[in-house]
């Protein structure tokens, strides 16, 4: 059956396009007209801007388009969603942000300590793993799943523990939590360690135990949150298994291997690109002494001859 039945709004979510339209018309305005009334504030490199854009657009797709509307249907789908909320939005938006934005933001009174504390990398490690592992609980899930204003709060949560924990990765800034060279590699690690358990319950599961995937009135209930109830009620449908092939089972385990593949194949670009800024920093500086010991010699060589 083909998702189109659910009408515009569910596929396309205006209100949220709309949102995130609102959000990068700011963010322009913000980094080139009013960039005068902030205190240190460079003019806006074209990196930065692609670098948001791209986190923009990346939450629309993944939060606004069918995408949304399939992750409710199959939970493969809402794997999908996971990796590319958690893993690849948050790293983009944080450095699509210039370095003096950030710091006016962190600078204010009340985010500062708030930010300085939840930024710290074990802590950012530890939080953001535990409430993806806790939230991906049957329990737990088939409850947030089935409440609007719990779903949009939760949500935010991973999303907002997600900045957390990228944040001593990427960021530019001088005086906060942040990596650098190969210690960024064992963070990065560290998180992968710390999904595995929740990615091989789901995957090595011997039957399936989300009711919001598995159970009809459970299913009907989940869809709300992105379909009409007025649209919805006119339909007359028994599950999931209407949109997708795959049985119950194939769909959860699909999902959990998806996630992991998803997740592996994000770290694996940062893990690299780690890699590459320590070597190139390493040569840079090998250069440098080289540069400095050559720089000696010749002094001295120089200060013997007219000596």
């Amino acid at each position: 059956m083909p998702i189109s039945i659910f009408g515009f709004q569910a596929l396309w979510s205006p209100y949220y396009l709309g949102a995130l339209v609102l959000i990068t018309l700011l963010y322009f305005l913000i980094t080139t007209k009013w960039r005068g009334k902030f205190k240190d504030s460079e003019p806006l490199k074209q990196k930065e801007a692609l670098l948001f854009v791209s986190g923009m657009a990346l939450l629309y797709i993944i939060k606004g388009s069918p995408v949304d509307l399939l992750g409710h249907i199959t939970f493969t789908m809402h794997m999908v969603q996971m990796a590319f909320l958690l893993l690849l939005a948050p790293p983009l938006i944080i450095m699509g942000i210039p370095s003096w934005l950030w710091r006016w933001f962190i600078d204010l009174p009340v985010i500062r300590p708030l930010f300085m504390f939840f930024t710290k990398p074990m802590l950012a490690l530890i939080l953001f793993g535990l409430f993806f592992s806790v939230y991906h609980l049957p329990l737990v899930f088939d409850f947030v799943k089935q409440d609007m204003l719990l779903h949009a709060v939760v949500s935010s949560l991973l999303f907002v523990f997600a900045i957390f924990y990228w944040w001593p990765v990427v960021n530019n800034l001088e005086g906060v939590h942040k990596f650098h060279g190969l210690k960024k590699l064992g963070f990065l690690l560290g998180l992968s360690v710390l999904m595995t358990p929740a990615c091989a319950l789901i995957i090595f599961s011997s039957s399936p135990f989300y009711a919001t995937y598995t159970d009809a009135d459970a299913w009907l209930q989940a869809m709300a949150l992105c379909v009409p109830v007025g649209t919805l009620s006119q339909l007359n449908l028994s599950g999931p298994e209407l949109f997708t092939s795959m049985s119950l089972i194939e769909d959860q385990r699909t999902g959990g291997i998806t996630m992991k593949v998803l997740q592996e194949l994000v770290f694996t670009v940062f893990i690299w690109l780690v890699f590459y800024e320590w070597l190139r920093n390493e040569n840079d500086n090998a250069d440098e002494i080289t540069a400095k010991v050559l720089q000696d010699r010749k002094e001295m060589a120089y200060h013997r001859h007219n000596g």
